[in-house]
Formats: structure tokens, sequence, C-alpha cells
């Protein structure tokens, strides 16, 4: 029996949110139920980022270049696929990786990283629909643990609290394209069908401005 195809109208969906959060687990489950393609980040590539964890002030300035060049060729690639047949469902928004080097670097460091970043920006075309995963910081502290992965085993809950602090503040303001915002600290996509699909049919009707979701679990 073949599945339904779900008709979903933007053609580029992102899923943001701090380390932790479930952001690449939606992607996949969500390009599988609509047949669209998940183009994921693949973080371990960076080769700075193990030094980086363990010595911030040292390997922050590369650290940073590295993904602000890596995530601008990837929208790049984007942009050269046809949209109109696909959704393309990436677990990154270009202009997050401002909020990450306002953390991790000093004042010199970051004004001429900002100098590439806004020359860069002026050429990325905006995704259709942004998802924002928000977790309490203890709630992703407790599933970077739980995953343990070499390179995030140096992360700290202050690093954390300041990195899901500016994620917050980011998308409190954001309104450059429709917004879904999801409290994902007690929610479980994975093992609750009812909520996934009720996510999707979500999904389906966001047109404009900033929508919370509440799962149908919940209600």
């Amino acid at each position: 029996m073949r599945r339904r195809r779900i008709n979903v109208h933007h053609h580029h969906i992102v899923i943001e949110g701090p380390l932790g959060v479930g952001k690449t687990s939606l992607a996949l489950m969500l390009a599988n139920k609509i047949k669209g393609q998940a183009l994921l980040e693949d973080v371990e590539e960076n080769p700075f980022l193990m030094k980086f964890y363990e010595n911030p002030k040292r390997y922050g300035f590369q650290t940073q270049i590295f993904f602000l060049l890596k995530r601008y060729r990837l929208y790049n690639e984007i942009r050269q696929m046809d949209l109109f047949n696909r959704t393309i469902i990436t677990d990154y928004l270009f202009e997050k990786d401002r909020i990450f080097a306002r953390t991790n670097l000093d004042d010199n460091e970051y004004w001429l990283y900002d100098q590439l970043f806004q020359i860069l920006q002026k050429r990325i075309s905006p995704p259709d629909l942004v998802i924002f995963l928000q977790a309490k910081t203890e709630v992703l502290m407790k599933r970077i643990k739980k995953r343990n992965r070499p390179f995030e085993r140096a992360v700290n809950l202050k690093y954390l609290e300041e990195i899901n602090q500016g994620l917050n503040n980011f998308f409190f303001h954001y309104s450059e394209v429709p917004l879904l915002v999801i409290d994902a600290s007690n929610i479980d996509f994975v093992n609750v069908p009812e909520d996934f699909n009720d996510l999707v049919h979500q999904i389906e009707s966001i047109r404009s401005g900033t929508q919370y979701y509440i799962p149908a679990s919940s209600r």
C-alpha cells in the first residue's frame, strides 16, 4: 500500500535550535514523511571543533570561519536544486552562525568575522519556513551527555546556557519568514506518532507570522 504524499507548500524548511534539542531527528522524520530531502550539517567535519571545546579562546575564530564558509556553500547547493519538485529540509539557518560568533569571539575577531558574514549573507536566499525547537538548558545537557559524542564531552552548562539564551532572543525577534516555535523539552516525536502527525498537519497550514505549537497529546 503506497503512502499518501503530504502536500507541503514550503520548498525549503529549516529546523533550528540549540545542541541536543533534536533537530536532526525531526529533519529526517519530516523528510521521510513528506518525501522531501534532508540536507544535514555534519559538524564533525570541522577540524577545529574538538580543539575549540577544549580551548575556546585559541580556536574560536578558526572554528567560526570554517562553519560560516561551510554553511554558505551548503546554501549555494540548495539554491541550485530543483525546489519545486522536492522539499529540502535543513538543520541550520545561516543567520544563526552569528549568535555563536558573538558568544565565542572577542571584539576584534567578531568585527573581522562580521565583515565576511555581511558579504556572504547578501547572497543567501531565505527559507520558506523555520521551525525553532526550544528546550531548557538542563534538558539539553542531559541529552548531550546521553548521546555521548566525543567532541561534545567538553561542552559545559555555562556555554550551553549562553547559546540557548542567544537563540531564544534571536527567534523572539525573528520575522523574516513564517516561524513555528516548539517547546521540545517534553515532546517525543520519535515515540509519539500522534504528536508527529499533528505537527506535520500544522506545517502544512502555516502561511505567515509566528505560531506556537502545542502537541496533540497535551491539549
